[in-house]
C-alpha cells in the first residue's frame, strides 16, 4: 500500500510540475518587452518515417521538410510574423504546445545576436574576459553560442563590416527578420541554454553594441598569440 502511495505522489508531483518554456516566453514578452513566438519543435520519440529506429537524441524536426537543416530550431506555424508580446496569446499557445522552443523574433525593438561556434566562442569569451568587456547574456547550444547584442539595422550592419578588413567567415549575424531560440528549448543539436544568463529581477537586460561586440571579436581573432588559430571561426 505504500508504494501504491508513494507511486501516486510521484504522478501528481509529475502533473503539477511548473511549465518552464510558458515561463520563459512570459518573461521574454510581458518584462523584457522580446516579441516571442513558439518554435515547430520536434517529432515525437519514434514517429513518423523520419523518426523510425532514432534514439530521443536523434529526433528529426516537426516540419514537413525531411532534410531540415535546423531542426526544432525554428518557426512553422504560426509564422515568424506573428512574433508577440501579448501575454494572451503566449499563454494560449504554450497552452496548446507545452513544449514548443521559445523563439525570439530578433531585430526592431528586440535584441539582435551575433552567434559563432561553440568552441571558439568559449575561447573568445575567455579573451573578452580578461580584456574587461562587458557583455550582455550569451545563449548557448552544444554547436553555436550567441552574444545578444543591441538592435541594429542592417544598414549598419553592412556598415560596419564594410570598414572590416577581415570578418571571420563562420561569424553569423542574427537581426531584423531573423530569430533565436532561446533557453530552456530543445532542439535537434540538444539543449538551449543560458551561458551568461541576463541578471536576475532585472527590468530588461542589458545589452552591449554590435559594434562593440563585432570590433572585440575580430581582434581577439587577429591579435592572438598563436596568429588566431585557437580563435578561428
Amino acid at each position: 500500500m505504500r508504494e501504491i502511495l508513494g507511486r501516486r505522489r510521484r504522478l501528481r508531483f509529475r502533473r503539477r510540475r511548473r511549465p518552464v518554456h510558458l515561463d520563459a516566453a512570459l518573461l521574454c514578452a510581458t518584462e523584457w518587452d522580446w516579441p516571442v513566438l513558439p518554435g515547430v519543435g520536434l517529432e515525437a520519440a519514434g514517429g513518423g518515417a523520419a523518426g523510425r529506429g532514432r534514439g530521443d537524441r536523434e529526433r528529426g524536426c516537426a516540419c514537413p521538410d525531411p532534410e531540415c537543416v535546423v531542426p526544432g530550431a525554428h518557426p512553422f506555424d504560426p509564422g515568424l510574423l506573428a512574433a508577440s508580446t501579448d501575454e494572451r496569446l503566449v499563454r494560449w499557445w504554450w497552452g496548446n504546445r507545452p513544449d514548443a522552443p521559445v523563439v525570439l523574433a530578433t531585430g526592431g525593438r528586440a535584441p539582435c545576436a551575433v552567434s559563432l561556434p561553440a568552441v571558439a566562442a568559449a575561447r573568445a569569451l575567455g579573451v573578452l574576459d580578461r580584456r574587461e568587456m562587458r557583455l550582455g547574456p550569451v545563449v548557448a547550444t552544444p554547436t553555436r553560442w550567441s552574444l545578444l547584442v543591441a538592435p541594429y539595422t542592417l544598414e549598419q550592419l553592412g556598415e560596419l563590416l564594410y570598414v572590416k578588413d577581415c570578418v571571420p567567415s563562420s561569424l553569423r549575424f542574427h537581426g531584423e527578420g531573423g530569430y533565436l531560440v532561446l533557453p530552456p528549448s530543445e532542439t535537434g543539436t540538444g539543449q538551449v541554454r543560458w551561458e551568461r544568463a541576463p541578471l536576475a529581477g532585472s527590468a530588461s537586460p542589458w545589452l552591449p553594441d554590435v559594434e562593440a561586440v563585432v570590433d572585440a571579436l575580430v581582434e581577439a581573432s587577429t591579435s592572438a598569440p598563436d596568429g588566431g588559430s585557437r580563435l578561428r571561426y
